[in-house]
């Protein structure tokens, strides 16, 4: 029987682990969160006075909480590794899910189903390769799994229809679990599209400090999961990959992908979108050039090597602009917000050492 046995946020307070097999999950406990509650309660407070007590938990406790809060980033950073976003089968065929990265795992991969809820098949012992599927989910006997190299993979010899779903891997690493993007498994007769990808400038002018915006449009794929990525061409040529502020919109039908640029100097710089599909990776039509940004704005026009766009582009275009400025100023306020709460610490901290001064005097 495999049982969740260890320290921290999984124990509960008399020490007893909570056990697995019975334990169904919603998508927000999908993600390893820290112990804010015994970590606060691990902080001991020197004697002091009154007066000094209160203020001493103001500083101290969000202090104990950013601790917490960096950890569990640390740990949601970790992920195994499921390639496929989407496979598509017919009914009857069969299907292997695969899960790699497993060498960080401590021992154990567990396998999720998920359709309205997460619900647990099975796990597999790396070690051994034994798999226990006690965990009452309704096809479990459907289900199988084997180890591969730095992997593993879940198994379906004989897919059905109720077999529509996402499934993800997840281990326990070191302090918290670590699970993989997911894969969905689409059950049908239709075969895969590869997405139509096109590339437009999101923002109409380079602005005065040379920051600026490209929008990746994936549309009339099927199925419609994708993944993007860009990749700037050097001077000598080659590409290198892009991991910077980008903001991804999904709509019916499509879905976009926005990559904000900052240009350093008199520049012209060359983008390339790339869109993963089940069906093949696909690359924009047109490589985007950005111009660089100049003293004063010349009048506009259309750049000639850009596609014509249709009503719904312009119409989803002008929609990802709006969200794209929302992302803009949510950045700004979050920002103000942190300096302001350093601002305070500071102060509250400066109250204490004068506070203490005077108490010595």
């Amino acid at each position: 029987m495999f049982l969740l046995q260890s320290s921290g946020c999984a124990a509960g307070a008399d020490g007893s682990s909570e056990r697995l097999s019975e334990t169904t999950w919603s998508s927000s406990d999908l993600t390893a969160r820290p112990c804010l509650a015994s970590a606060a309660s691990e902080l001991h407070f020197s004697p002091a006075s009154p007066e000094e007590t209160p203020l001493l938990t103001m500083i101290l406790l969000p202090a104990a909480a950013l601790c917490c809060l960096a950890s569990a980033l640390v740990t949601m950073a970790a992920q195994l590794i499921q390639d496929h976003l989407t496979l598509t089968r017919r009914v009857g065929g069969k299907v292997s899910i695969s899960c790699g990265g497993t060498e960080v795992c401590d021992r154990y991969v567990l396998w999720f189903q998920k359709k309205e809820t997460f619900s647990m098949i099975l796990y597999i012992d790396k070690e051994n390769g034994y798999v226990y599927k006690g965990y009452n989910h309704p096809q479990k006997d459907d289900f199988s799994a084997v180890n591969k190299q730095n992997g593993c993979e879940l198994q379906i010899n004989k897919v059905k229809l109720d077999h529509s779903a996402s499934y993800y891997c997840a281990c326990w690493k070191s302090g918290g679990f670590i699970f993989g993007s997911g894969t969905k498994l689409v059950v049908t007769d239709e075969q895969p599209v590869k997405p139509v990808v096109s590339v437009y400038p999101a923002a109409s002018a380079v602005g005065p400090e040379g920051s600026s915006s490209l929008l990746c449009l994936a549309s009339a794929m099927f199925p419609p999961l994708v993944r993007f990525s860009w990749k700037r061409q050097k001077e000598d040529g080659g590409l290198e990959e892009l991991e910077g502020e980008q903001l991804e919109i999904r709509e019916s039908g499509r879905t976009a992908s926005i990559l904000m640029i900052h240009q350093k100097g008199h520049s012209t710089e060359k983008y390339h979108c790339y869109v993963k599909h089940e069906g093949g990776t696909v690359e924009a039509h047109t490589q985007q050039e950005l111009p660089a940004a100049a003293a004063s704005c010349p009048p506009e026009r259309e750049p000639a090597d850009l596609p014509a766009l249709q009503p719904a582009d312009l119409s989803f275009q002008g929609e990802c602009r709006v969200k794209l400025f929302c992302l803009l100023y949510t950045v700004l306020i979050v920002k103000s917000l942190v300096y302001c709460c350093g601002l305070s610490l500071m102060m509250m901290m400066m109250m204490v050492v004068n506070n203490n001064n005077a108490h010595h005097h």
